[in-house]
């Protein structure tokens, strides 16, 4: 195969993949209506492969789209020694995009807080989340970004189970436990190794998040390979996981407050069966 040969394959092999990312992005907006016209959207950017191609997809999505939405960018700089404080700015400078980098050292309370060895990026997560929040009704931002794709959300449903005994996971669309922010998730349709290759082919200028020091987490490390293995031997066995995560039948399980097992007789002898219509119901997209 000539260059010009190869160069074309490339060039098909990444438009298919554009297309294919374009395309679960859209779904995934349409099927829980995660934007509306006139929103604006600060989109979370961590300099890592998910965050860059969501906004590079959210920008392509913009441009076609038949509603008129506003984005930003935002980058939370922790303060972590060896930060690369310039990368970000001069790549979001060039893509033209409207951006803010919120300094917070939340570090340096994590590192306080945390014993030596532990693995910090819980705390770390919910100090992040949580000036973020307020930075994002600073800007009169209502609805937030995050880049979290299929695998994530995967991954978190075995997490909760296997070390937290519960049925949970990541809802593509989530309203705050304070009710006044709206989080989404546009990559939720989208599988890992998509973004991977699409982040290395458009080459993002990525941040290693290591950088702080922490240890990797071991569990979601350990749910990782299982799931790659189970995918190895039975071929589409992810697929039809998140499509459960995504069609759950409440009184097929056991959970006292989710459905009313109390008066099931009564309900059985009026033809129906129904949740309680009193309590969250499980994976609702919009439920905190």
């Amino acid at each position: 195969m000539t260059n010009a040969q190869n160069e074309r394959k490339q060039r098909t092999e990444f438009n298919k993949l554009q297309k294919r990312l374009r395309r679960n992005v859209g779904k995934a907006i349409e099927d829980y209506n995660m934007i509306e016209e006139g929103d604006k959207v600060m989109v979370c950017l961590s300099g890592g492969k998910d965050s860059y191609t969501m906004l590079d997809i959210l920008m392509g999505l913009q441009k076609s789209a038949p509603i008129s939405f506003e984005l930003v960018a935002v980058n939370m700089d922790q303060k972590q020694p060896g930060f690369p404080e310039h990368v970000l700015p001069e790549y979001l400078e060039k893509l033209g995009v409207p951006f803010h980098i919120v300094e917070k050292d939340t570090y340096s309370v994590v590192k306080e807080i945390v014993p030596e060895g532990k693995t910090t990026c819980g705390l770390c997560s919910r100090l992040r989340r949580g000036t973020l929040y307020g930075f994002a009704e600073s800007i009169g931002a209502n609805k937030i970004a995050l880049g979290h794709h299929r695998d994530d959300i995967i991954e978190t449903l075995f997490l909760n189970m296997f070390y937290g005994g519960k049925l949970k996971a990541m809802p593509p669309k989530l309203l705050s436990d304070d009710k006044k922010h709206v989080l989404i998730r546009p990559l939720s349709y989208c599988k890992e190794k998509d973004i991977q290759a699409f982040a290395d082919a458009r080459e993002f200028p990525i941040i290693p998040c290591n950088l702080c020091g922490s240890q990797e987490n071991m569990q979601r490390q350990n749910i990782k390979m299982m799931l790659a293995q189970w995918e190895k031997e039975q071929p589409g066995r992810s697929e039809h996981i998140f499509s459960a995560i995504a069609n759950v039948a409440p009184s097929q399980l056991a959970d006292r407050a989710l459905f009313d097992f109390e008066t099931l007789q009564e309900k059985q002898d009026k033809g129906h069966l129904a949740p309680r219509l009193d309590v969250v119901q499980l994976f609702d997209p919009v439920a905190s």
